[in-house]
């Protein structure tokens, strides 16, 4: 595990509480509006940041990051970009990044390419939404060589063999997607304290911390998912993305409003 994704989780379980990890898509509104809203998020209480590269066909994200990945595209964003952004903001914050994106942006610049420049630019770990664990050895191995972390996906469906094959790659923490559907989804049961009791469960098994995402977007919804120490951390995504879209590329707005989303879910 990154040494500060290592700091982070030892200080948030000291603090009693779960890490914070704020999604945004690079690119929207715009890459250099982004880089102000990062450091927003950040100020705001995030512990760490997933970095979205923005995608054409991103099939794990519901409407809401699928326009944001269209804007942003538009407006210039790309995983070249997203990467510029970790540069930046490293050169400023210790707090762990995250690069958040779909393999065929990472295929067709090079697995190789794409992790020694991730590791060139400070960040921490990277999060292939559409990579299984059993699939992705060069681009592992490059990761390994450069001390990133590779994140596995593990969700209410995942059979035993896919637990297994994600214990024997996983690196820094693991994601457990809180229910069945896309980002920003709303489950028809509250899935939150079944999600917590899976996270605690594949920590346990796995040796890793577990971070809950999908579907939370206000405090009561993290607490739920936190279950008391049961996870060890929450993501907040399509909160984010729409408070972003709801400020219309004011920059000034967008950043205010997603810092809102961050300070709401840490008070």
């Amino acid at each position: 595990m990154s040494a500060r994704l290592d700091a982070v989780f030892a200080r948030t379980r000291k603090e009693g509480r779960p890490a914070i990890i704020a999604y945004l898509c690079i690119g929207d509104p715009d890459v250099a509006a982004s880089l102000v809203i990062a450091r927003a998020l950040l100020e705001a209480g995030a512990d760490a940041l997933e970095l979205g590269a923005p995608f054409s066909d991103p099939t794990a994200d519901g409407p809401v990051i699928a326009r944001a990945s269209t804007r942003a595209i538009a407006a210039g964003g790309s995983l070249r970009a997203t990467l510029e952004v970790g540069r930046v903001l490293r050169q400023t914050s210790e707090a762990p990044l995250i690069l958040f994106g779909y393999a065929n942006p990472i295929v067709v610049r090079g697995e190789r390419t794409v992790v020694a420049e991730a590791a060139n630019a400070g960040i921490d770990a990277m999060l292939v939404v559409d990579l299984p664990p059993e699939e992705g050895e060069d681009l592992r191995s490059a990761a390994r060589e450069h001390a990133v972390d590779v994140i596995p996906l593990l969700t209410p469906t995942s059979a035993p063999s896919r637990v297994e094959a994600a214990r024997k790659v996983a690196s820094g923490f693991v994601y457990y997607v809180s229910m069945t559907g896309v980002t920003g989804s709303v489950a028809a049961h509250d899935p939150f304290d079944a999600a917590a009791s899976a996270a605690e469960r594949l920590r346990a098994e796995l040796k890793l911390p577990v971070v809950i995402g999908f579907g939370i977007d206000d405090a009561a919804k993290a607490k739920r998912a936190y279950g008391g120490g049961r996870a060890d951390g929450i993501v907040v995504g399509s909160a984010i993305v729409k408070a972003v879209e709801s400020a219309d590329k004011n920059v000034t707005a967008a950043a205010e409003r997603a810092a809102a989303v961050i300070r709401a879910i840490r008070g």
